[in-house]
């Protein structure tokens, strides 16, 4: 690898790496500012204009706080827990891809992490590896009420991993009878959304070629899987105030407690952007055929991008204020009685009809 390889590596990193940090920022200003709104209340207003700073103020304030170690915690354990939280938060949006590539200098830069070629084989490893996180943060403070929180992580993660694993399967099968074989590739998903139905018939011209169209079931399923992978209301059982006092991690306080704080959030905004890429077509939209400037013209497939991953973030806000928490039989009758059994239908169901699409029907 040159340097020049090495320095366009290193900046698409830098670049992923601050887009994700600063959008975090915003997510929290904007959670705090729409729920106000939906619950008739003002929300942060004081530290910068309409309150944007009130993210960076808490920040520094946690920063500076005093980090506390419980007499009975594993202080290994308990001192890694936070960047196993945050860690694979930041890895899984490596692989999405939230631009498309620009040329500079003659060399071409994918804005994306990293392009793999089994990057959705990572995501799910990442988010399973964010686990260990929250479960090791509740076993290690020596706390019964962390500790239980912490179990509470591991049934719900099993649960509804699962049955977005199978939503991302229907994905992936309805992708490979779009181009050239099946791909496990998040650009190269994005680059088989581009265009629009016209194929099938001139009435559906308008129709952006974005998997939702078909795979709406698999879509639906997928977003109240990621609700529930990211430990958010109405699924915040492993936080549950109630019962639990703060849930796992109820022991940290500082910089600590601020990682887990960070990972939820840099969480909400990664599972969005993967819903928005597999399903909502990612960076693909209208390009307006040249009639704008060049650098917009660079920068508008990004707005795409974020636009549609702020309509699903959104979601997540808009539940908060909404629905109230489930009780944790409801929270596992869901997961096993409901989405696993519809998600294992719908992907039978996407088996045959594009094995028929595919090979015709064995009858004919």
């Amino acid at each position: 690898m040159s340097w020049l390889e090495f320095g366009i590596v290193a900046l698409r990193v830098v670049l992923t790496f601050g887009l994700l940090l600063t959008v975090t920022i915003l997510n929290v200003w904007a959670e705090r500012k729409i729920v106000a709104d939906m619950q008739s209340r003002i929300g942060p207003s004081r530290a910068g204009p309409f309150g944007v700073l009130q993210t960076v103020a808490d920040g520094l304030k946690l920063f500076f706080k005093e980090g506390i170690n419980p007499r009975q915690a594993e202080l290994g354990m308990y001192m890694l827990a936070p960047f196993l939280a945050v860690i694979p938060a930041f890895l899984i949006f490596m692989m999405v891809p939230w631009g498309a590539p620009i040329t500079v200098g003659g060399q071409v830069i994918a804005l994306q992490g990293a392009d793999l070629n089994i990057g959705l084989l990572f995501i799910l490893a990442m988010s399973s590896m964010a686990v260990y996180g929250v479960v090791l943060a509740g076993w290690s403070s020596g706390s019964k009420y962390p500790l239980l929180g912490g179990i509470r992580a591991t049934a719900q993660a099993i649960s509804y991993e699962a049955a977005m694993g199978l939503a991302m399967v229907a994905v992936v099968m309805f992708t490979a009878t779009q181009g050239d074989g099946g791909t496990l590739s998040l650009s190269e998903i994005v680059a088989r959304q581009a265009g629009n139905w016209g194929d099938i018939s001139p009435i559906f011209s308008v129709v952006p070629r974005w998997n939702v169209v078909p795979q709406l079931v698999a879509f639906v399923i997928f977003l109240i899987a990621i609700v529930a992978e990211t430990n958010r209301a109405p699924f915040d059982l492993v936080e549950a105030e109630q019962e639990l006092v703060g849930g796992y991690h109820t022991e940290y306080s500082g910089m600590r407690f601020a990682m887990f704080f960070l990972a939820e959030y840099v969480n909400i905004f990664s599972m969005s952007a993967i819903a928005a890429t597999l399903f909502l077509g990612g960076w693909n939209g209208p390009t307006f055929d040249g009639a704008l400037p060049g650098f917009v013209s660079a920068a508008l497939p990004t707005v795409w991008f974020l636009l549609k991953t702020y309509a699903i973030v959104f979601v997540f806000f808009w539940l908060r204020a909404t629905l109230p928490r489930l009780r944790y039989d409801q929270l596992m009758t869901l997961g096993w009685k409901g989405l696993i059994p519809a998600a294992l239908v719908w992907l039978v169901v996407t088996t045959v009809v594009f094995g028929f699409r595919q090979f015709g029907a064995p009858w004919g």
